[in-house]
């Protein structure tokens, strides 16, 4: 007897009308997307996050006491406004609640522009921070904003001696031992610390009126939530020690390690496209080099900075990066898997211009851990050789790959050998891989009171470990690495069979993940762990036949899915995750593609204006404009393909 999950033959004409539904979508999209390619072959699209990156934009201009660009500022207040949610506050993800932090940066840079404390949405700003409890509330790093424009006392700020930048390697904390974001974030906003330099603030602009107690009393935040009792504890202790020993350090070590960290940012500043290749440390470094007097690297910051604005006409927002070799990546898959001539010409264009931008002959700080292993990967930005990104390298590879299993005359094949040298060389020790390093694991860390974000680390993750299996698996190489990648995967799954997403938003991105890996590597569609996770997403399918799920998946206390509205890019996971797993028939997926096919706009795209990706759990969330595209035009074009071949087997790594 037929399982009740899977859906009964059509009769032949239904069959034949979904069908065309599906080719014409595909053939939409496809045109559409076609046409957004840039003139040497890649793609980019806007990566959106929250109120806080356009509004510490605004502050950073008021800081330096620049002459504000009025029609600029008019236009990122356009954007503030339309943003705010209608308690008064700002989210982080759209449709998500309250949160402190971006509320005081988005009414702090509104105020600074000039809207009016009187005004109806900044009079609800001001109710919504003050019955939250106040700008109190806020995380480290607003505060660190706070008390460099003199609003709150640096004794409200972990201290974080500049003389960290000294430590050894085998130091509890060194700076190898954080992620690449902290390291980079971190560096410079040490020199800032111990310096401690005043905005410039021409308007003297303060908001006092979002405090409950007096600003200048501040003073530590209470423990976050992540954070475990007796680690928090032991380090306030080292906090208040460290303080006192602050004091006491001569003047030329202070200077030497000022001079030791600036180095560090100088090293890596990466020209044009920015410390890091993202915002905050691109703006620590523009701040630390105005407050050295260093003209020439404040000037390459303050550049890179700018190259991450969009101006939408009537409205200006500030990116928090530029996602090129993802979206380019990405962006292959979904056109290899057309098939078409010029889908495929179109790929082959994108893979030559990636081809040029992969990082083989400088060592960055993954290296740290890895001494011997040479370089091969590809970074998420235009350039960023420092921190080249294993998650981006795999899926560069694989789209190579296939390119060549296609074009015997697409000549990847060192590029891709040279990938999947560095990725496999990136494994920790567990099995897995985290994005940017290779066992940065140490989970104390974030128990300090300067990570009540919880975001200091980079440790392996269900996601970025299942790419990189199917990349083993569809290269067939290295078949160790890949048993203990796959051993390392299983005993991620959740109990109700779902992977938890770390870099996308979430169970669903965790889940297609690793079901695109485990059908790589051979793992039986009728396998308990294959099973068990199909039939979570068909479990979490929304009555409309699409897929969703936002922010609060993140919760410290989840207890399982959390409804949310259908969105393309997530319906599309889901739906290629089911495919993964052998369940073309699943009366899931054909709700799924019909969901697709009915939400597709005229011109071939569809609209998301929600943030499906994760910059930080709980912390910072992503907009992915090019989401919308590439991953239901995916889903769609693969669901062509395997009922034009009557087959089950996907037979890729993604």
């Amino acid at each position: 007897m037929r399982h009740p999950d899977f859906a009964t033959p059509l009769p032949a004409a239904i069959a034949r009308t979904r069908s065309v539904a599906v080719h014409q979508a595909v053939q939409r999209a496809l045109a559409a997307v076609l046409a957004e390619q840039k003139s040497d072959g890649h793609w980019v699209y806007e990566l959106e996050a929250d109120a806080t990156i356009p509004s510490e934009y605004v502050l950073m201009v008021h800081y330096l006491g620049e002459p504000p660009i009025a029609a600029r500022e008019a236009r990122i207040a356009r954007y503030l406004r339309r943003i705010q949610n209608e308690d008064g506050g700002w989210p982080l993800f759209h449709g998500g609640p309250y949160d402190p932090s971006a509320s005081v940066k988005a009414y702090f840079a509104l105020k600074m522009i000039g809207d009016s404390p009187h005004a109806p949405h900044m009079r609800r700003a001001r109710a919504a921070i003050r019955a939250h409890g106040g700008a109190e509330r806020c995380n480290v790093f607003t505060r660190v904003l706070l008390a460099l424009f003199g609003q709150v006392p640096w004794a409200s700020v972990p201290c974080m001696p500049v003389e960290i930048a000294l430590l050894p390697r085998w130091f509890p904390f060194h700076l190898s031992r954080v992620s690449y974001w902290t390291r980079t974030v971190l560096v410079p906003l040490l020199v800032l610390a111990a310096l401690r330099p005043r905005a410039r603030n021409p308007r003297r602009v303060r908001i006092d009126e979002l405090f409950i107690e007096a600003p200048d009393t501040l003073r530590l935040a209470p423990r976050a939530p992540h954070q475990r009792r007796f680690w928090y504890a032991l380090f306030r202790s080292v906090d208040a020690q460290l303080r006192w020993a602050e004091r006491q350090l001569a003047a030329s070590l202070r200077e030497h390690a000022i001079q030791t960290a600036a180095a560090f940012v100088r090293e890596r500043l990466n020209g044009e496209h920015g410390l890091g290749g993202i915002f905050p440390a691109m703006v620590n470094a523009l701040l630390m080099f105005e407050v050295l007097g260093e003209r020439t690297g404040a000037a390459t910051a303050r550049d890179a900075v700018e190259r991450l604005l969009v101006d939408r006409g009537d409205e200006t927002y500030c990116q928090p990066c530029l996602s090129p070799v993802w979206d380019t990546a990405l962006m292959c898959h979904a056109l290899l898997e057309c098939g078409e001539p010029a889908a495929s010409a179109a790929a082959r264009r994108a893979l030559d211009w990636l081809r040029q931008l992969q990082v083989l002959d400088l060592a960055g700080d993954w290296s740290e851990r890895r001494p011997d292993l040479r370089p091969g990967g590809w970074a998420f930005q235009y350039a960023n050789p420092a921190y080249p990104d294993v998650d981006d390298t795999a899926v560069v590879a694989m789209a190579m790959h296939r390119a060549m299993s296609m074009d015997p005359a697409a000549a990847y094949g060192d590029a891709v050998a040279r990938a999947c040298e560095w990725v496999v060389g990136m494994q920790s020790r567990c099995g897995g891989w985290g994005a940017f390093d290779a066992d940065n694991t140490c989970r104390y860390l974030n128990n300090i009171p300067f990570s009540d974000h919880g975001a200091l680390l980079d440790p392996p993750t269900a996601d970025v470990s299942a790419r990189c299996l199917s990349m083993l698996a569809q290269l067939n190489a290295a078949p160790a690495a890949g048993r203990r990648a796959l051993r390392w995967l299983l005993r991620a799954q959740e109990k109700d069979g779902s992977w938890y997403g770390r870099w996308g938003m979430n169970y669903i991105y965790g889940t297609w993940s690793a079901l695109c890996a485990l059908g790589a590597a051979g793992v039986d569609a009728g396998a308990r762990p294959v099973a068990r996770a199909a039939a979570w997403l068909a479990a979490v399918q929304n009555p409309d036949g699409g897929w969703g799920e936002d922010g609060s998946s993140y919760a410290l206390d989840y207890d399982g899915y959390r409804p949310a509205p259908s969105t393309p890019s997530q319906t599309a996971w889901a739906v290629l995750g089911l495919i993964a797993a052998g369940a073309i028939d699943h009366a899931a997926v054909a709700r799924g593609i019909d969901w697709l096919v009915r939400e597709q706009r005229k011109d071939g795209l569809w609209d998301e204006p929600c943030h499906t990706a994760t910059g930080f759990e709980r912390v910072f969330y992503l907009r992915y404009h090019g989401y919308a595209r590439y991953f239901p035009l995916w889903a769609l074009a693969r669901y062509r393909r395997l009922k034009q071949q009557g087959s089950r087997n996907v037979g890729l790594g993604m």
